[in-house]
């Protein structure tokens, strides 16, 4: 039997930007092997897989082209875009999500949807042996969230011109790390790339769950709540996001370019 998916790019309004993300609603329940297999297949960076719960609130799980990802924004927006776009959801309902990071919620507000996720806060740390070597840059600061090392650099020129080598960037008991500085582009608030490739992903294109770190991060240092930030890879991306207690608000638009079938 034939299972269709989706492919999205979010965190852009335009397609051939922002993050690519492949969502597949399943008929049926399917093994975890099978999962993985078909996310190697996609070879994007995130596949995530909707179940439709009795209540009609959906579980959630994504998949790199190596590993299960424990929270995933980008994903999860392409998600909730085709649950609205497709009928599945009313446009005017919540999405809800049950995941590793648990519920997770998604409402449209016009052309944006906004997800609320748990904050992911970095707390001071050391830098692991040649990882700043293999960014290549001096640091400002260094801290260490749930999931990634996060490293402040003096500019955005910095961040945009940085070239890693990406094997001393596999740093054991982290997904991945995080480099970012204030922006100097008119409308943005902080900038950011994000590298992965102890999960499979050299640099991720825009990188929802990183802002969930990157939130509490600069909401000090700027003493805002509310900000706008831009990934800087080579596709690009904006998220809206928003402090929200223990929470994070994390918006961004998102576009269909594929529709095909898992044969």
């Amino acid at each position: 039997m034939s299972i269709e998916f989706t492919q999205v790019d979010a965190f852009t309004a335009e397609p051939f930007r922002g993050n690519p993300a492949a969502v597949i609603v399943l008929p049926a329940p399917r093994d975890e092997r099978w999962m993985q297999q078909v996310a190697n297949e996609m070879n994007l960076s995130e596949t995530a897989y909707l179940d439709r719960r009795e209540d009609g609130s959906y579980g959630l799980r994504w998949f790199s082209p190596t590993v299960e990802i424990d929270l995933c924004g980008h994903a999860t927006l392409a998600s909730a875009h085709v649950l609205w776009e497709t009928g599945a959801l009313p446009l005017s309902d919540t999405a809800t999500f049950h995941t590793k990071s648990g519920v997770l919620t998604a409402v449209r507000a016009g052309e944006w949807i906004e997800l609320n996720f748990p904050a992911t806060p970095a707390s001071p740390a050391e830098a692991p042996p040649g990882l700043l070597a293999a960014l290549g840059v001096d640091a400002r600061y260094v801290g260490r969230s749930r999931f990634d090392y996060l490293i402040e650099v003096d500019s955005e020129d910095v961040v945009r011109r940085a070239s890693p080598e990406f094997s001393g960037l596999a740093v054991a008991g982290v997904r991945g790390v995080i480099i970012t500085s204030a922006a100097s582009t008119p409308g943005v608030d902080f900038v950011s790339r994000f590298f992965a490739p102890g999960s499979g992903i050299n640099e991720d294109p825009v990188t929802g769950s990183a802002h969930c770190c990157l939130t509490p991060f600069w909401s000090q240092r700027l003493r805002r709540t509310a900000m706008t930030a831009r990934q800087l890879s080579e596709r690009g991306g904006e998220v809206r996001v928003r402090l929200d207690g223990d929470r994070v608000r994390l918006a961004g638009r998102a576009v269909t370019v594929i529709r095909g079938q898992v044969l």
